[in-house]
C-alpha cells in the first residue's frame, strides 16, 4: 500500500476482501456485523493508521460542527478574552471555531462570512468591523440571516438587525469614570474618543458627555479628540491637548492602550500623574495594573461575553417556531487605581 496517501475504506474492505459497507459499519459498532470481524476490521485501522473523512461525514450528517468567529483584532486582551469564553463552553460540546480577523476591513468581514456560509458554519458569532460601520452596506448581514444561520452579535452591534447580541454596557462604564474625576475634583476633562460611529466608541462619548452635563461643566469640543484603538494613535493628539493655551487636568481614554499612550506623552511634557493630569482607560487589560502609576479603567466581562453568546447560541439551535432573539447587556465595572487618585 503507497504509504504518502491516507488510508481509506476502500484499502481496508480489499484486505479483509469485503465491501466498503461492511467495513463502515464494522467501523462504526454496527451489531449486524459479527463481533470478531468487527474487532479485527478496527484492528487493522487503527494499525494502519486510517482517519475517519470528517468533511465528508459531516455533508452526509448535514451538519459541520464548525462555528465562524469573526473579529477586528486578536491583539487586545478583551477580544481573545471573548474567544476564550466561546471556547470553553462550545468546545466540550463537539464545535470547532474558526478564527477570522478582519482588521476593521469591510470587504474582509464580506469575504469571511461569504466562505463561512459556503463551508456550512452552523453559527456565526460576529464583532462588526469599523470599516462596514463608515460604509454603511450591511448585505452580507442579511445574507446570513437569509441562510437561516445564527449570526450572533458579539461586542460591537448593529442595531437594525433582528439577531441575538452579547455586549457591555459601555455607556455607563464611560459615565462613572468621568464621574469619578469629578469627584476627586478634575474640571477640565478630555476624552481621546475612539473612531467616529463605532457603537463602544459612540456609548463611551455619550456616558463621557452626559456626565459631564450632569455636573453642569462644559462640554468643550477641542478636548474631545479622535484615535483609534491603538496606543500609538494617542500621541499626537495628547501633545495637542497639552499644548493647549488652556490644557486639560484629566483625559478619559476610549481604551487602555490610548490612555497608556497618553500616559506617555504626559511623561515626556514633565508633568505628574495623578496630580498635574489624571488618567483614566477602558477594558481593564492585564498591563493596566502594571502601568506606573498604575490605571485606573473600567472592567468589562470579556470571557462571560463569549460564555453568554454562546448561551444565545445554543438556545437558537435548539429553539422552536417560537424563538425569539435576545439581547444581553452586561454590566461594567469602575477599578480605581493610582493614575486618578488625587491626595
Amino acid at each position: 500500500m503507497n504509504s504518502s496517501r491516507p488510508v481509506t475504506i476502500k484499502d481496508i474492505a480489499r484486505r479483509f476482501r469485503c465491501s466498503p459497507s461492511t467495513v463502515s459499519r464494522a467501523l462504526n459498532d454496527h451489531p449486524a456485523i459479527n463481533e470478531d470481524t468487527r474487532k479485527n476490521i478496527q484492528e487493522y485501522a487503527k494499525e494502519v493508521g486510517y482517519q475517519r473523512n470528517e468533511v465528508s461525514l459531516s455533508l452526509l450528517n448535514k451538519k459541520t460542527a464548525t462555528l465562524g468567529v469573526v473579529v477586528p483584532t486578536i491583539s487586545n486582551y478583551y477580544e481573545t478574552a471573548v474567544i476564550e469564553g466561546l471556547h470553553t463552553a462550545l468546545q466540550p460540546l463537539g464545535y470547532t471555531l474558526n478564527i477570522c480577523v478582519t482588521n476593521e476591513n469591510y470587504l474582509l468581514e464580506k469575504e469571511y462570512l461569504s466562505k463561512l456560509l459556503s463551508n456550512r458554519a452552523e453559527g456565526i458569532f460576529l464583532s462588526v468591523s469599523q470599516e462596514t460601520y463608515d460604509s454603511g452596506y450591511y448585505e452580507h448581514l442579511e445574507s446570513v440571516i437569509q441562510r437561516k444561520t445564527p449570526l450572533i452579535f458579539i461586542d460591537r452591534e448593529y442595531e437594525d438587525f433582528e439577531t441575538s447580541r452579547a455586549t457591555v454596557d459601555d455607556y455607563h462604564g464611560a459615565f462613572a469614570a468621568v464621574e469619578h474625576l469629578i469627584n476627586i475634583g478634575y474640571k477640565q476633562i478630555a476624552h481621546l474618543k475612539g473612531p467616529n460611529g463605532l457603537t463602544v466608541s459612540e456609548q463611551r462619548f455619550k456616558g463621557y458627555v452626559d456626565c459631564l452635563k450632569k455636573y453642569d461643566m462644559p462640554v468643550r469640543e477641542e478636548l474631545i479628540i479622535n484615535t483609534n484603538f491603538k496606543v500609538e494613535s494617542a500621541i499626537v493628539p495628547t501633545k495637542r491637548l497639552l499644548e493647549m493655551v488652556s490644557p486639560p487636568d484629566a483625559i478619559f481614554g476610549v481604551n487602555d492602550q490610548v490612555a497608556i499612550g497618553a500616559m506617555r506623552v504626559v511623561k515626556d511634557k514633565n508633568l505628574k500623574i495623578p496630580q498635574d493630569v489624571g488618567l483614566v482607560g477602558f477594558d481593564n487589560s492585564p498591563i493596566s495594573a502594571y502601568t506606573f502609576p498604575s490605571l485606573t479603567t473600567v472592567s468589562r466581562p470579556g470571557r462571560k461575553i463569549g460564555m453568554e453568546a454562546s448561551r444565545l447560541f445554543i438556545n437558537q439551535i435548539n429553539g422552536s417556531g417560537d424563538f425569539s432573539h435576545e439581547s444581553i447587556v452586561l454590566p461594567s465595572e469602575l477599578v480605581i487605581r493610582e493614575s486618578s487618585l488625587r491626595i
